[in-house]
């Protein structure tokens, strides 16, 4: 996913808002988990939350997001949000670690389909 920062989601110094980054790379964890799980997914738990550097108003944020492991009805995603600036090296600027886990019409846990092979494309 990319984002770009805008004045709404800066804090009193120009820079992206911790509050709004949890937000934009929970989003980012949300997507990957449910086109994984190819179901709908909750939140269960965040974690390993680290703000590396700061994000100023204007940047473009690229949101990688991959599934590190599956379980039965639980999936954990890691996020990155990488700071891409014109003439200037992409910089990791944000990164976390989602529990997410798959739910069935009732909000229950639900097992996830064993049918999801995690392949590369080229």
């Amino acid at each position: 996913m990319t984002e770009i920062v805008f004045p709404e989601h800066a804090n009193h110094y120009g820079t992206l808002f911790g509050g709004n980054a949890l937000q934009m790379l929970a989003k980012a964890a949300f997507v990957a988990a449910r086109q994984c799980a190819q179901a709908n997914v909750v939140m269960a738990a965040v974690s390993g939350v680290e703000f590396l550097a700061p994000v100023p108003q204007g940047s473009v944020l690229h949101l990688r997001a991959w599934v590190s492991r599956m379980g039965r009805s639980s999936l954990t995603v890691c996020v990155h949000g990488v700071i891409s600036r014109p003439a200037l090296a992409e910089e990791l600027a944000l990164k976390g670690v989602f529990e997410m886990v798959a739910v069935d019409g009732k909000g229950r846990p639900q097992p996830m389909a064993t049918r999801y092979i995690n392949q590369e494309t080229t």
